[in-house]
């Protein structure tokens, strides 16, 4: 008797899902590049259906009152007036860095005003009034920022008071001790020659400076993106092409010896912005390659979900309200320089509400988990275009404050409508 030995059709359904089940999906980001640029074009669509805007709406928003102004006044994109709005932004924007990180969690900071003024008058009195080295006291200056924060971030993460609260009363309690610190005189002016003072007055009149430092910024920019590749690739992990590396190489490379050129017009390259852009880069290297970063961004999309993979909670909240009140506290300094002085004003009135506004209109999100730092360099840019712009057709104040308003309300109406998209399509 013969036996069939031909295997049944059914037992055959196994092995064919499992050959079928160790093909490996495909990266869509794959695809787009290999189609070239209807690819990209195609990306770019579904990213705008999906809620995907990016920086695009305040850089085009940038772009066209840039246009604005330029067009009532040819004045506004002198050399002179670009460089003396790129100094006028340091201060603000340095704050805006620090609140980035709190919007990051989802909470907000309405202290960093109170404390910048803080930081200038406990500098002035140190140095100025009682001799201190300037250097020393220039560390303890921004250190009464951090303790600050971290004071703020200690109450609200392990009492529990709501940030808001938290950051009112630090408000208050902080303007009233800059006044106490200032005394009846109210204004102690800084030495013309000090460190201070030349964080705003200094400018690398070489022209080789400015032009060095596009090098720099185009090269690192090359450098890191050509290595970071290599590195996904060696990890089997989807890249850029070298083509794209390439074209973004070049824009940046454009950009930045445009603004090279425009400086080097006037003054040279200021110091002020030289800072303020290396303290960008690090903000954003830690934000997007160390396990920080990560745990901020995570705390930003959901707490508990933090809280149960591992995240000291408590510690991460402390350190994000201490980063923004020692970014409070340099933001205050470059403040005090501009003006060579301390005084009763500093960080009152519409100061706070211009640092919030500019890390909002930049890009980082009210609900926390989205943002970066390079959003608090594009929405400082926005403020201080539309003040220097107004200032020049002679437009009071009130009007500006509104304008600003506007601007900052259409910000959060995108960001809103941004994450309703983005849920509607399942991409939030």
């Amino acid at each position: 008797m013969s036996i069939d030995k031909t295997p049944a059709p059914a037992a055959t359904e196994p092995a064919e899902k499992t050959a079928a089940a160790a093909v490996p999906a495909v990266d869509p980001r794959l695809l787009v590049r290999e189609q070239g640029f209807a690819g990209y074009v195609g990306e770019f669509k579904r990213k705008m259906k999906a809620g995907d805007l990016g920086s695009m709406p305040v850089v085009v928003g940038l772009l066209v009152i840039w246009a604005i102004f330029t067009s009532l006044n040819g004045n506004f994109l002198t050399a002179g007036n670009f460089s003396d709005m790129s100094v006028a932004m340091v201060g603000t924007g340095m704050i805006a860095v620090g609140i980035v990180f709190v919007l990051l969690l989802g909470e907000i900071d309405l202290s960093v005003g109170s404390v910048s003024g803080v930081a200038g008058a406990a500098f002035a009195v140190m140095n100025v009034t009682h001799g201190m080295n300037e250097i020393l006291a220039l560390v303890l200056s921004i250190l009464t920022g951090t303790v600050a924060g971290a004071i703020h971030g200690f109450v609200f993460a392990r009492i529990g008071v709501p940030a808001f609260a938290v950051t009112l009363a630090g408000l208050l309690f902080w303007q009233g001790f800059m006044l106490r610190i200032l005394g009846d005189n109210g204004t102690i002016n800084l030495d013309a020659d000090g460190i201070v003072v030349n964080l705003t007055s200094y400018y690398f009149s070489d022209v080789a400076a400015a032009y060095g430092l596009a090098v720099v910024v185009t090269a690192g920019y090359f450098l890191s993106a050509f290595l970071g590749n290599r590195r996904r690739e060696a990890a089997g992990v989807p890249s850029r092409p070298l083509s794209e590396i390439i074209v973004r190489t070049v824009l940046l490379g454009v950009l930045a010896f445009v603004v090279a050129i425009v400086f080097n017009q006037y003054k040279g390259l200021p110091l002020a912005v030289v800072i303020f852009l290396a303290f960008l880069l690090l903000t954003d290297f830690v934000l997007r390659r160390t396990a920080y970063g990560r745990k901020v961004f995570a705390l930003g999309g959901s707490v508990e979900a933090s809280r149960r993979a591992g995240i000291n909670v408590e510690l991460v909240r402390i350190s994000v309200f201490a980063i923004a009140g020692t970014f409070a506290a340099i933001g205050g300094l470059f403040v005090a320089s501009k003006i060579a002085s301390a005084n009763q004003g500093a960080g009152t009135g519409e100061f706070l509400m211009n640092v919030i506004a500019a890390a909002v209109i930049g890009g980082t999100s009210l609900f926390g988990g989205r943002g970066r730092t390079w959003d608090a360099l594009l929405g400082v840019m926005v403020i201080v275009s539309i003040q220097y712009g107004l200032a020049l057709e002679g437009i009071a104040s009130p009007v500006q404050y509104m304008i600003t308003g506007g601007v900052l309300l259409a910000t959060v109406v995108i960001d809103a409508v941004t994450r309703k998209t983005q849920k509607t399509a399942g991409r939030a």
